[in-house]
């Protein structure tokens, strides 16, 4: 093979995804046996006879219902080892304000981008500005193959490797999976939203590193668009959602015109229920976090969420949960926030250092 195809990328792309699933039952038992199974997976790669397996159906209902798909551990380690190889030559494409699932890009990158373009926008709150907020509808279920596959396949010359590229993409969980959790979890879920019941060649299943990458792919044409034909200056998106900024309602008008022209290329269209155009003096809710004038604060419902799962969680569980939202508050400029989860916090037992940004495990006293 001279596809640059090794047992080391494997290995490497196995240690990659087992960095957050390490005590997960999939992970435990594909390292009870290690060495065996690696094997194995590399020999399937080599001699091309390697296929997806099982995938497992279930739903979230945080922070809406929603349906996921998990694909079986080797598969994810075969999804990392594609993604290690071929996701630089993309992610040095992408435009800087494309976030999700790129390194450093995440929630926080993305408010702290767009915080950053408000100010320039609006000369550091001193001029008024609006903003366009959309949102592409239905987006991972809308995905056409189709569209997505010509994309992929022009950046990746090594007929091995697009090869295994062409296989994840198509590759239809639907054909074989379980249905794990409540019934009535996944019958909250819209019908519309259901990878089940997307059309042929249509959908990615949301839970893979494979689909939020091919995702990527599909809209950094919608990103160069944004940028290049339209020329918006101040453009952030994370995922599906996107904001606009400029001095002129009417000028995002004629933007939204274009990008709603631009999209049906894609196979893709805005939710008009959340296409919004509004002064950007009242507030952007992006990425978890909503940015006002001399602020960026979490928004209300994450704070509400926060507090009502450290009152009803059982004790042994409430540690994890205050640190973790303690940790994304401390990114932001909300101290009263902060201030309500530590009072929270030592209702359960646990004391909070004095800055409200870590919380500690509960006293012996407190735990009789």
């Amino acid at each position: 093979m001279d596809a640059g195809y090794s047992l080391e990328l494997l290995a490497q792309a196995y240690f990659d995804c087992r960095r957050h699933k390490r005590n997960t039952a999939s992970a435990l038992r594909f390292e009870q046996n290690l060495e065996h199974n690696l094997m194995a997976l590399h020999e399937e790669l080599m001699d091309g006879s390697y296929r997806p397996g099982k995938s497992i159906c279930f739903a979230i209902s945080r922070p809406k219902p929603r349906e996921v798909w998990a694909a079986m551990f080797r598969d994810r380690i075969v999804h990392h080892l594609l993604y290690n190889h071929i996701a630089p030559r993309f992610i040095a494409r992408f435009v800087a304000d494309s976030c999700a699932c790129i390194p450093g890009r995440g929630t926080l990158y993305a408010a702290q981008r767009l915080e950053a373009k408000i100010r320039s926008q609006t000369q550091n709150w001193s001029r008024q500005a609006f903003y366009l907020k959309a949102d592409l509808a239905n987006f991972f279920v809308s995905i056409d193959k189709r569209v997505l596959w010509p994309m992929l396949a022009r950046r990746i010359p090594e007929p091995w490797w697009r090869g295994l590229a062409k296989l994840i993409l198509f590759h239809d969980p639907r054909e074989n999976y379980e249905v794990r959790g409540e019934p009535r979890a996944l019958a909250a879920v819209p019908a519309h939203k259901r990878l089940t019941n997307a059309g042929p060649y249509c959908g990615l299943p949301i839970g893979n590193l494979s689909s939020q990458f091919f995702a990527n792919v599909l809209l950094d044409a919608m990103d160069q668009h944004v940028k290049h034909v339209i020329r918006a200056k101040h453009y952030v998106r994370y995922v599906d959602d996107m904001v606009l900024l400029h001095e002129s309602a009417q000028w995002l008008n004629e933007a939204l015109a274009g990008i709603n022209a631009f999209l049906p290329g894609l196979r893709l269209t805005l939710n008009p229920h959340k296409t919004v155009i509004q002064p950007v003096a009242r507030g952007v809710d992006f990425a978890g976090h909503v940015i006002k004038p001399w602020r960026r604060q979490a928004r209300r419902r994450t704070v509400r969420t926060a507090l009502s799962r450290i009152e009803h969680q059982p004790a042994a569980q409430t540690l994890e949960t205050i640190n973790s939202y303690l940790g994304l508050l401390r990114h932001t400029d909300g101290h009263h926030d902060r201030a309500r989860i530590a009072h929270a916090a030592r209702k359960r037992g646990h004391c909070v250092d004095w800055d409200a940004t870590r919380a500690f495990r509960r006293s012996a006293a407190a735990e009789t």
